[in-house]
């Protein structure tokens, strides 16, 4: 727990409902033990991407579709979402929860690895959104930062690993100091990178939240 839990219940205590069909899946993924965002984290992403307002959002990481359901409900009319999944259980789950939300027009679903979808992909995306793979965003972020635009928003979910990332690696669990290592170095990476701005919170299971840097030509 990286915050005071009797905080996190006092906060969630003042969140009102999301749609009927956003609170349907949530029970149907929480009785299934599928992670979705936290309260916290979708009360931030819906304030993030209603100061943004992009028009092209990428997410990696579907899982059953609640978090590119609640993007599309809280970006501009005419977003387009891109979002890549690797599980093929959970992908049929999230065609179907797209289309029971009515959202199959404004959401293309791409089966596959991440890193190697993201090498296909050509646009650019005015807004991120992290949530695949933990050990997997080092690994990611040359593509991420090649396909999101200048000025735009990079979103990490479930950076701080529950506080674990504030230990040694050898007060780690054995089978989790990869993924302790490689997080550890992606936040290094992204709050020394040149063309970056971010700011890691210690919200949910921590986010950093990084912004592309304009070029000198284009600030001009």
């Amino acid at each position: 727990m990286i915050v005071d839990e009797r905080m996190i219940t006092f906060i969630n205590s003042l969140e009102t409902e999301n749609s009927e069909i956003l609170e349907a899946i949530e029970r149907e993924a929480l009785d299934s033990y599928v992670p979705i965002i936290r309260k916290e984290m979708q009360s931030f992403l819906k304030v993030l991407l209603t100061i943004q307002k992009p028009m092209s959002i990428l997410e990696v990481g579907t899982a059953v579709g609640f978090s590119a359901l609640l993007m599309s409900e809280n970006a501009p009319d005419g977003c387009e979402i891109t979002t890549i999944e690797n599980y093929e259980k959970r992908i049929a789950i999230a065609r179907e929860n797209f289309r029971r939300a009515g959202r199959e027009s404004q959401i293309t679903l791409i089966e596959g690895d991440a890193f190697e979808v993201m090498k296909d992909l050509a646009g650019c995306y005015d807004f991120i959104f992290m949530d695949a793979a933990k050990g997997q965003y080092i690994h990611y972020l040359p593509e991420v930062m090649r396909l999101l635009k200048e000025g735009g928003t990079l979103v990490s979910d479930n950076v701080l690993q529950d506080g674990d990332i504030i230990e040694s690696r050898f007060a780690v669990e054995r089978r989790n100091r990869t993924i302790h290592s490689r997080m550890r170095e992606y936040l290094y990476e992204l709050k020394h990178h040149e063309m970056l701005v971010t700011s890691i919170l210690p919200l949910g299971d921590g986010v950093a939240v990084s912004v592309k840097k304009r070029s000198i030509k284009d600030a001009k």
